[in-house]
């Protein structure tokens, strides 16, 4: 195997790892912009999907197809949760934080699993 084909067939395998959930969350922050938009893939249907995050009923964020007033754009946010806990936490139980907010408790009313959860923090991390 040439120098140029291991770093590739190693993308591939960390690729596929986290495609099959085998990696642990934000293990895509560390790869390739073309890996990250594949692993993120996931996330971005349970985003979409209605009966699962369904973030587009309060949420305008890049991809969506109708804007909304209730939540916060969803953008750059990476950079405005650099701590990935502190995501997770609001989509888990928003109400421990601020107790008023119209946001389900995606978590703790088992809407979705910890993976799911995860997953759409890979996707939002995208944005």
């Amino acid at each position: 195997m040439t120098r140029a084909a291991k770093p590739a067939t190693a993308r591939r395998a960390v690729a596929s790892l986290v495609a099959a959930g085998l990696l642990g969350a934000g293990v895509a922050t560390l790869l390739s912009p073309a890996l990250r938009a594949q692993s993120a893939a996931p996330g971005q249907a349970l985003a979409f999907d209605r009966a699962k995050g369904n973030c587009l009923a309060c949420h305008t964020m890049k991809g969506g197809d109708v804007p909304s007033t209730v939540g916060p754009e969803l953008s750059d946010m990476k950079m405005r949760f650099p701590d990935r806990s502190t995501l997770y936490a609001i989509i888990d139980d928003e109400e421990k934080r601020n107790p008023e907010t119209v946001m389900p408790p995606f978590g703790k009313n088992l809407i979705l699993t910890r993976q799911e959860i995860n997953e759409i923090i890979d996707f939002l991390y995208t944005l």
